[in-house]
């Protein structure tokens, strides 16, 4: 499987952001990728001090940024993964952060609506974003399960192992991480080691730009990273092997290993 990981800077705009995904989405397919995989929250970025409301900008997933973006898909042949900001009814100021996959055909698969709130670092994105609690569980695709966890929650391990327990044969981290002290290695570190205590590849693909880092990676199975950016807008591939990731855990058994009747 071949992934293309577009790391794009988002602005206010949402016609501009949805022009540059669906140029992101063509050019991805033209690269030979079966998979594009875009940041969290790429629909609009929000700047604290614009007194415009998440709600002022979300939108339900079959409306115009979706459908959109589904047109691409099915024009290209290529699953789309992406953050949107998901209309709820009866908030006039928060919304869901959802992320969204459509394939090859431009259907949507899945939609997971994020779990885990970055109340921290001083921030509260509890205050704009509603708080799911949607299951965990990977979506099946011709590749094999693919689960998606978004941004903060690479800090929780319990999310990427249930995903892994659940079959998951890769996972799908879209991100909006915010730049700060030391939040690049945090970043780089919690991609490689869900990726190493799972055995499993890792996809984190982050906002660029306005006070977000950058620096998107993807890891196989050992938590090597086998592709990354730096600081620009970029889009960069990777190969992701199954039989790389199942001689990981022949080698490496602990999904086996684990004593669950101890935790």
């Amino acid at each position: 499987m071949k992934i293309a990981i577009a790391q794009l800077a988002s602005s206010p705009d949402k016609a501009l952001n949805l022009k540059k995904a669906c140029e992101a989405i063509q050019k991805a397919a033209q690269g030979g990728a079966d998979l594009v995989l875009l940041p969290e929250m790429f629909m609009a970025f929000v700047p604290a001090d614009s007194g415009i409301s998440y709600a002022d900008v979300a939108e339900p997933v079959d409306g115009p940024f979706v459908s959109q973006l589904a047109k691409a898909a099915q024009q290209y042949g290529i699953y789309v993964t992406c953050g949107i900001y998901e209309s709820a009814p009866n908030e006039p100021k928060r919304a869901f952060n959802t992320t969204i996959m459509l394939n090859r055909q431009g259907e949507l698969i899945y939609h997971y609506q994020k779990t885990h709130l970055y109340d921290a670092f001083s921030y509260q994105e509890s205050l704009n974003i509603i708080q799911s609690n949607n299951e965990l569980k990977p979506v099946e695709t011709e590749f094999g399960k693919i689960g998606v966890l978004v941004c903060y929650e690479l800090r929780f391990p319990e999310v990427a192992r249930k995903l892994t327990l659940a079959g998951a044969d890769l996972i799908l981290v879209p991100t909006a991480w915010v730049s700060g002290p030391l939040k690049e290695e945090h970043y780089q570190t919690l991609v490689k080691a869900r990726a190493l205590e799972n055995t499993i590849p890792v996809c984190a693909c982050d906002q660029t730009g306005n006070i977000f880092i950058g620096r998107s990676l993807v890891c196989d199975a050992l938590g090597v990273t086998i592709a990354s950016a730096g600081y620009d807008e970029t889009l960069f591939f990777a190969e992701i092997s199954t039989q790389h990731t199942a001689e990981t855990r022949e080698k490496l058994p602990c999904m086996q290993n684990r004593r669950p009747e101890l935790y």
